[in-house]
């Protein structure tokens, strides 16, 4: 009698936590729904204003879907302004800028986690305080410096400042610590690995889910970088597309047409960045939640 008394108990209690779960699970869901769909909406009508003249855009009342499809604004686009230029440029840039941070903030974090040596407590702590620096207060100091020193060629000046963050540094300080067991570094060294190789070969591995994590956040970064580069680039065939857009949205009037067009496309490196390594995103930011 116990033991089917038992099963069917248990049973019964996992139907009734069930349903006291249910309203809780669609209220949950309902809230990620609508939520979503706030922070769709104005992707989707900025998608479908892109093919809307100009008086549409503005018309009232107002329509989600266009009245009138055109593909005007992406020909004037091309035809006027060197988009594909500013386009090359911008990606370039942070391509090159992702792939030199992701390396430096890997030697770094590594360094920081599994090295001793003088200071190391004093250097990371200084490090780590300059995340409460704000970007306005070292500005103008680091144009000046660049500046004297020749080195504010835009190319270098919108790419190495900005190859060792500290908040990458530390976040790969962490992965470090938590990933990387110490026994597989001592085994490594035992059959004869040198640290460089150490470092390539056993620990770079290991940190594919936070440098995932890493490489989109200093691409967004790069990618999307508005002021400084409004800093350091004078010529505007050298801009990069945030710059290129917000001229041709203050040339001739307000063109929101226009650049709602170039910025459907100018989004498209952003969603490839995100869709290509976002197996590798999930898994660093749920090792990241499970073992913090």
């Amino acid at each position: 009698m116990t033991r089917n008394h038992q099963p069917a108990t248990g049973r019964a209690l996992t139907r009734r936590a069930g349903r006291r779960a249910r309203p809780g699970r669609v209220a949950l869901y309902t809230g990620l729904a609508l939520a979503s769909a706030l922070w769709l909406f104005p992707m989707v009508w900025a998608l479908f204003s892109s093919f809307k003249r100009r008086s549409d855009i503005f018309a009232y009342p107002p329509s989600l879907l266009p009245p009138d499809p055109t593909l005007d604004n992406y020909a004037t686009l091309f035809e006027r302004h060197p988009f594909w230029q500013w386009f090359l440029i911008s990606t370039l840039i942070a391509l090159t800028s992702t792939a030199i941070t992701v390396v430096v903030c890997s030697m770094a974090g590594y360094g920081f986690a599994k090295y001793r040596f003088r200071f190391k407590k004093l250097l990371f702590n200084v490090m780590f305080s300059s995340l409460a620096i704000p970007f306005a207060v070292i500005v103008v100091p680091l144009f000046v410096f660049l500046a004297r020193t020749g080195a504010a060629d835009p190319w270098f000046a919108l790419v190495v400042p900005w190859v060792a963050p500290a908040f990458g540094i530390f976040m790969m300080r962490q992965f470090v610590e938590q990933s990387v067991p110490d026994e597989i570094l001592d085994a490594g060294r035992i059959d004869g690995v040198g640290e460089a190789g150490l470092f390539w070969r056993l620990v770079m591995p290991l940190l594919r889910p936070a440098i995932a994590a890493l490489a989109v956040w200093s691409f967004l970064n790069s990618y999307n970088n508005f002021l400084w580069p409004l800093i350091v680039i004078g010529d505007p065939d050298s801009y990069t597309l945030p710059l290129g857009l917000q001229a041709i949205f203050g040339a001739e009037g307000r063109q929101y047409d226009i650049v709602l067009a170039g910025s459907m496309l100018a989004a498209i490196p952003s969603v490839l960045v995100f869709v290509a390594l976002r197996k590798q995103l999930i898994d660093g930011l749920s090792a990241g939640a499970l073992k913090g």
